[in-house]
Order: C-alpha cells, then sequence, then structure tokens
C-alpha cells in the first residue's frame, strides 16, 4: 500500500473517530448516566455545549493553521489529542468534570473537517466521491457512538467507551505522522490532477453566490444533522419500545439506520461528479422537507422506516457542500474556506443541545420534526439559488 492510500485510510479512521468521540456522552446520558446521577435527559445533556461550542470556535484557527503551517502534522495532533482527551474524560465523577472532559475533546475534534476533508480534496478533481466514502467513516462513526457505547455500558461501562477509542487514537496518531513523512512535500502542497483533468475557472461572482448558499445550507444542515444524529438513539427509547429492550439493542437500530443511511452519500458522491450539483442538491432538501413533516406521531416499524429515509438525505447533503467548496476554491486558501463552513456548522450545532433539550422538556420529539421540516424548506429555496456548475466527466481514453 502506498503512503497516498494510506493516509487515505487514516483519514477515514479520522471521521469516524471525530464524530465517534462527539456523541458518546449523547449515548451515555440517555442509557446510563441519567440514572447514575439521578439527572433527567433535558438536565444533562446541556452539559455537552460547551465541547460543541469548542468544536466549533476552533475550526477557524484549525484551518488557518492548517493552510500556514502543515495539514499532515495537524491530523496526527488530531489524533493524539482527542485520544488523550477521551481518556481523560473517561475519569470524571461528576457532571462538571464531564462537561470539562467534553470541552477538551470539542477542542481536538475541530481540527478535522478543515484539515481533514482538505487533504481528501487534494489531488482530486472528481471529488464527490472520494468525500462520499470519507463520509461514510464519519456516519459509521456516529453510528457506532450509540451501538458501541450501549455495549460497552451492558457489558462493561461507559467509562470504556471512551478510554478504549481513545487509546486506538493515539496509535492512529502516531502512525500517520510516520506514513505522512513519506510522502512527498510536492504532493502535499498543490493539487495534481489526472491527465485530462484541469480546474474549471468561475468568476469571482459565482464563486461568492456558490460560498454564500453553501454557508447558508450548511447553518441549517448543521442543525438538522446535530438534531437527528444526537437525539436518534433518545427516539428509538421512546418509540421503538416494542422492538428494543435494552441500552445494546437501541444501539444496533441506531447503528443499523446510521451505517445503511451513510451509503446514501456514494450514491450522491457519484450523482455530482457526473450530474448538475444544484438539481441533486435540490432532490435531497426536498426528501428531507417531506420525511421530517411525515414523522411526527410515529413509532415502531413506521418509525424505523422513516429514521432510516430521513437519514439518508441527511447524510447525503454532507458531501455536497464539501464538493462546492472543492471546485470553486483554490488548493492554498481550501482549508480556511472549510475552516468558516465547520465554524457556523458547529456554532449552530452547540446551540442546538439546548435547543433540543427544551423542546424535548416542552414540547416532545413531535415538534422537533416539525422544525426539522421548516429547515429543510430553508434549505431547498436557498439551493434552488445555485448557479449550474458543470458536471465533472470522465474523459474518453
Amino acid at each position: 500500500m502506498n503512503s497516498e492510500r494510506a493516509r487515505f485510510l487514516l483519514l477515514n479512521l479520522g471521521h469516524f473517530l471525530d464524530h465517534f468521540f462527539m456523541l458518546v456522552f449523547a449515548s451515555a446520558a440517555a442509557l446510563t448516566l441519567i440514572k447514575k446521577w439521578d439527572m433527567s435527559y433535558a438536565e444533562l445533556i446541556p452539559y455537552a455545549t460547551p465541547g460543541f461550542v469548542a468544536y466549533a470556535i476552533f475550526s477557524l484557527p484549525s484551518g488557518w493553521l492548517a493552510d500556514r503551517w502543515n495539514r499532515d502534522a495537524m491530523m496526527s495532533i488530531f489524533f493524539i489529542g482527542i485520544g488523550l482527551a477521551a481518556i481523560a474524560t473517561s475519569f470524571a465523577d461528576s457532571p462538571i468534570q464531564i462537561g470539562v472532559g467534553l470541552t477538551f475533546i470539542g477542542v481536538f475534534a475541530a481540527i478535522y473537517h478543515p484539515v481533514g476533508i482538505a487533504l481528501v480534496i487534494e489531488g482530486h478533481s472528481r471529488t464527490g466521491v472520494p468525500l462520499a466514502i470519507n463520509g461514510i467513516f464519519g456516519n459509521i462513526g456516529v453510528g457506532s457512538a450509540a451501538l458501541i457505547t450501549g455495549f460497552l455500558i451492558d457489558n462493561m461501562s461507559w467509562r470504556a467507551a471512551f478510554i478504549l477509542p481513545g487509546l486506538i487514537s493515539v496509535a492512529a496518531g502516531v502512525l500517520h505522522h510516520f506514513v505522512s513523512k513519506k510522502i512527498r512535500r510536492e504532493e502535499r502542497t498543490k493539487d495534481i490532477l489526472p491527465a485530462g483533468f484541469s480546474h474549471e475557472e468561475y468568476s469571482r461572482s459565482i464563486m461568492v453566490r456558490v460560498l454564500v448558499i453553501v454557508f447558508i445550507s450548511t447553518a441549517i444542515g448543521g442543525l438538522i444533522f446535530q438534531a437527528t444524529t444526537f437525539t436518534l438513539p433518545k427516539v428509538f427509547d421512546e418509540r421503538l419500545t416494542d422492538l428494543a429492550d435494552s441500552a445494546t439493542a437501541i444501539g444496533w437500530y441506531a447503528f443499523l439506520v446510521f451505517g445503511v443511511a451513510a451509503f446514501g452519500q456514494v450514491i450522491v458522491g457519484w450523482l455530482i461528479d457526473r450530474y448538475s450539483v444544484r438539481n441533486v442538491f435540490v432532490l435531497v432538501a426536498v426528501i428531507q422537507a417531506v420525511i421530517f413533516t411525515i414523522m411526527p406521531g410515529q413509532s415502531g416499524p413506521n418509525a424505523l422506516i422513516l429514521s432510516f429515509l430521513f437519514m439518508l438525505a441527511v447524510f447525503g447533503q454532507v458531501p455536497i457542500n464539501d464538493v462546492l467548496v472543492g471546485r470553486v476554491t483554490k488548493n492554498e486558501w481550501r482549508s480556511r474556506v472549510l475552516s468558516v463552513r465547520y465554524v457556523l456548522t458547529f456554532s449552530l450545532t452547540g446551540l442546538a443541545i439546548p435547543a433540543i433539550s427544551w423542546v424535548h422538556g416542552n414540547m416532545g420529539f413531535d415538534a422537533l420534526f416539525y422544525f426539522l421540516a421548516g429547515g429543510a424548506t430553508l434549505i431547498l429555496l436557498s439551493v434552488i439559488l445555485l448557479p449550474r456548475l458543470k458536471s465533472i466527466t470522465i474523459p474518453s481514453a
């Protein structure tokens, strides 16, 4: 295996771990900590807010530093830092202590998206499929948080869900350091396009228009992504009572939905490499709006099927914005643009946690799904204004 391929595999593992660590607490809080610490779900989950705020705030300096310094070195720091922070969090004995630990996890987690996504895009002209593959690993990380945490709660303790992945992350960081040293400097600092491809140049007005729409859809889409991924274990706990009677069973259903829905990114990635990004984006937004509107009042198998459908669309949206950024930005400042995108995403993600707490405590999940339907409709309205960027075609042999 060459160094570039090994790095791509490590970047995929990093995406998995990034989302996994940010959601371990959501599963632990819903399934066991509310009992151990005698707190309600609505009272406990706000302690995750500082971590998501850090996740947002530190994305911008991470992107700036990666463009000015070294993206590969930043990724090594990500792996080792988030691993050590997770291990430290496992020693928490109170909500405040776990909140501090989650904050440090958020600081290091902020590195991944502006840096790791830029590395995935680097050297590719058809970025849809690589981003989709990378996105699948992130989404499996989302699903695995509920599955692995539930399994470890039933068989060991919630602390093990932080310790074991933390050790894996530290080891991956050491491996990434040595792999990245083997990659030639020129392959890291400029786009290398396959024969037959060239960058499409867009006017400044087109670039600004695309980025504004990306930032709008990013902001709203970030709220939707966080609301669905964070609450799904609790939604299943309340609505799959006839299908799931243990933390492990709930975790398996969440993993099934997240894992299968993640492959929607491959379909979307394939489509946006060959067809109009605008048309694909419109389709994804319509699916979200319709399914969220149907979801209130559903339970049992219906809730499970609808959850799969809306997660298919939520996950499918993720690579679209990154593809748009990759097409209209240059490599030397791409991390900074991505960092702005993820600052928006994770800033609203931090606000989503207390909002979820309030909505669930006062109105229940039905109201939340109506709010999500409204958000998806706003995304649809913004996406309609996208210019028709040229699709990237495969050159003939």
